[in-house]
């Protein structure tokens, strides 16, 4: 197999074992955390604030931005929760997300293999559902860091290649060609945590002086914005077909990130001088996962310390884009509150019966 084939399906197998292990280690997490994400869906209320911390705090425990931005679509949609108050949780979703890539700028390398067996032994051994789910989320957590070491073994000759770091310094010289670069990759992952993953793998290999990194910190962040961006398409899929209110709800993520990203472009320098100031020292090549991880989690936390104060502005904008109220249904018999995109997300699958339930309890009293 030539030196091309071998980039291209190590690339491919790194990421396919990357996403694999993120969702089981989703899929686990929320089952072992089922009875405290009622809690922290029961905590949402009128208070934006209130809301962004919940999102961030149901993004955490999901890993995944998306799943609770589809969750927050299916809520909106059922009238369970208000339109800014969706939009609120959304807003902290984007700053629960960076979770993930921060967890991926630690160098664990030395213990992915034994992380992987200790998982795999607790899981196997364990005869309780809760403990089987704990060791399924340590074994995909292992699983979801091997396929980032695949992906950066691989991606060791690239840094070599004339043709791609040609590339790349286009890409550093052009923001707005890494900020298609971004979205386009996310668009085909439909993971914004797997691209930023690929990115910070990327940005780790070194360039010919041995120190400095291929890519650079700024050449990296118009992709990370890329990626914000990118992200957003799985909400604006998920509000097909929903309510007008759900439709919002997915716009005002997508305005979140494209105007935040905007403006972010506009300050490249000065802003990868910032989180060079704050991240940890050392050789560029060394540290910059962790820059790129910081330039993440800094980009959505003054997103929505911006945007949060401007709730209405956006709850103003997005109802101007999509005007007009929500038909009434001619009929009380179809659900209410079910909703198919949710069959992934048993916890908030389960919620939203629990209240289908309840209407359907409340119909059988009313004709009695």
């Amino acid at each position: 197999m030539n030196e091309i084939m071998t980039t291209v399906f190590g690339l491919a197998g790194g990421l396919a074992m990357f996403l694999f292990g993120m969702n089981s280690m989703s899929d686990a997490l929320q089952k072992a955390a089922g009875e405290r994400m009622k809690q922290i869906l029961s905590f949402l209320t009128k208070n934006p604030i209130m809301g962004a911390l919940a999102g961030a705090l149901v993004t955490a425990v999901l890993q995944s931005s998306s799943a609770t931005t589809v969750m927050v679509i299916g809520f909106v949609s059922a009238g369970l929760m208000t339109l800014p108050q969706g939009i609120s949780v959304i807003f902290g979703a984007n700053i629960g997300t960076t979770m993930t890539a921060q967890l991926m700028a630690f160098k664990i390398s030395d213990y992915i293999y034994p992380i992987i067996f200790i998982g795999f032994l607790v899981y196997f051994i364990a005869k309780s559902e809760k403990a089987k789910n704990i060791g399924m989320v340590i074994f995909s957590f292992g699983l979801l860091f091997e396929g980032i070491e695949i992906m950066g073994s691989v991606m060791k000759p690239l840094a070599g290649s004339a043709v791609f770091t040609d590339l790349m310094g286009r890409v550093s010289e052009i923001p707005a060609l890494g900020v298609l670069l971004g979205a386009a990759m996310t668009l085909v992952v439909q993971s914004s945590s797997a691209t930023i993953a690929v990115l910070q793998n990327f940005a780790s290999q070194p360039a010919a002086d041995g120190v400095t990194s291929v890519i650079g910190l700024a050449g990296a962040i118009p992709i990370l914005l890329g990626d914000n961006i990118g992200t957003t398409i799985t909400a604006l899929l998920a509000s097909i077909g929903q309510s007008k209110a759900a439709k919002r709800t997915a716009i005002s993520h997508s305005i979140f990130n494209i105007t935040g990203s905007i403006v972010f472009a506009c300050l490249i320098r000065p802003f990868a001088a910032f989180i060079t100031y704050i991240s940890p020292s050392g050789n560029e090549v060394d540290v910059i996962a962790r820059q790129i991880a910081n330039a993440h989690t800094c980009f959505n936390i003054v997103c929505t310390l911006i945007w949060l104060p401007l709730l209405p502005v956006m709850v103003k904008l997005v109802t101007t884009i999509i005007p007009g109220k929500d038909k009434l249904p001619q009929t009380d018999c179809k659900p209410k509150f079910l909703d198919e995109k949710l069959l992934d997300q048993p916890v908030a699958a389960m919620y939203l019966l629990s209240q289908e339930i309840g209407r359907c309890a409340d119909m059988a009293s009313d004709m009695l």
